[in-house]
This record gives structure tokens, C-alpha cells and sequence, in this order.
């Protein structure tokens, strides 16, 4: 079942990363309790849906002790079924427009907010590589989508520099960095 809705694109400044400066433990670790805190202090909880990043994102959340408190679930959604089946993306526009787009994205966050029965969800779907990138979709694309209690979806595209690690890595901060700037506003 496809849902139109309406998304705006969210716009977030992401420093250029090299291999020398990519985000790590501590960077993960350190948006993941300012999120914590956020989404405690308004009694929400949250879910993701991750593609390219193959449930990173969940893990950096979990590896917080107390988590339980505010993250409900996150699913992993690799292939175009499972994107279909766990959230609800529809096979149309997966056929029109490709797993890695806007449309995607936002419905990947919409289901996942929905069927996670959550006040908050993010998505990404992207193309990490080192294969898989075409010229309108190269390697390091990523489609981020938010849906949050209250608002209208939100969207946003990156291109990523770097290796597979690289490309997952700065996904996983954007993610979250995204999230807690809606959140904060």
C-alpha cells in the first residue's frame, strides 16, 4: 500500500570526511546519548530501518545501556522484498524509481514509524559499493529519511567519498545527527 505524503528535505551540513577523520566509536557513541537524552526528556521512542547500512545504526543505539528505555526496534531491510514486506515500501515505486530514492527512503521511515507503533524513525538506503553505483546513482549515494510524531516527513541526499566502511560510517552519523536536529527544533 503506497502513502503519499508530503516530505520536506532537511538540510544538514556534513563536513567532508578522509579516511583519517571518518567518525567512530566515540562520534557514535556521543550522538547516541544526546539522542537518548532527547528522546527520554520527551518520553518517545524510536525505530530504524536500514538498508545500506545493514543495522549499524541499531547497534550504535543499543550499545548504550539503558536503551531499552527509548529504542523499540530496527529493521533490517536489504533486498527490495524485505523493504516491501517489514515496512510497507511499495513494489511500484521500487520499480519506478529504484530502492535507493527519496521515496523510498521516506517510506522506509514512515513504515517503520507506523508498524514499530513509534513516535520517531529514521531510514537510509543508499549505495556503499564498492559495486552496485550506476551514473545517476553513484557509489556513496544515500537517501536518509525521518519521520517524526507531529511533522511532515523529511528527506535528504548525500553523496558519500570513500570505501564501503567510509560510506557506512558517515551514513550512520548523518542518520543520527539528522534526527536530533529535527528532534531540536
Amino acid at each position: 500500500m503506497y502513502i503519499e505524503a508530503e516530505t520536506t528535505s532537511l538540510n544538514i551540513v556534513v563536513k567532508p570526511m578522509t579516511n583519517h577523520s571518518l567518525p567512530g566509536d566515540a562520534e557514535f557513541s556521543q550522538l547516541v546519548s544526546d539522542l537518548a537524552l532527547c528522546l527520554t526528556a520527551k518520553g518517545w521512542t524510536l525505530a530504524t530501518a536500514e538498508s545500506c547500512t545493514g543495522g549499524w545504526i541499531a547497534k550504535c543505539c543499543t550499545d548504550l545501556a539503558g536503551s531499552s528505555a527509548w529504542f523499540e526496534r530496527g529493521f533490517v531491510s536489504y533486498s527490495n522484498e524485505a523493504k516491501r514486506e517489514l515496512l510497507g515500501v511499495d513494489a511500484e515505486i521500487l520499480e519506478s524509481e529504484g530502492a535507493v530514492s527519496e521515496a523510498v527512503a521516506v517510506q522506509m521511515a514512515e513504515g517503520a514509524r507506523r508498524r514499530a507503533g513509534v513516535n520517531a524513525a529514521l531510514a537510509v538506503t543508499g549505495i556503499a559499493g564498492p559495486d552496485g553505483g550506476a551514473a545517476d546513482k553513484p557509489v556513496g549515494t544515500v537517501w536518509f529519511g525521518w519521520s517524526v510524531e507531529g511533522h511532515a516527513a523529511r528527506s535528504d541526499l548525500q553523496h558519500f567519498e570513500g570505501d564501503r566502511d567510509a560510506v557506512r560510517r558517515q551514513t550512520v552519523v548523518h542518520a543520527l545527527g539528522g534526527l536530533l536536529a529535527l528532534l531540536d527544533q
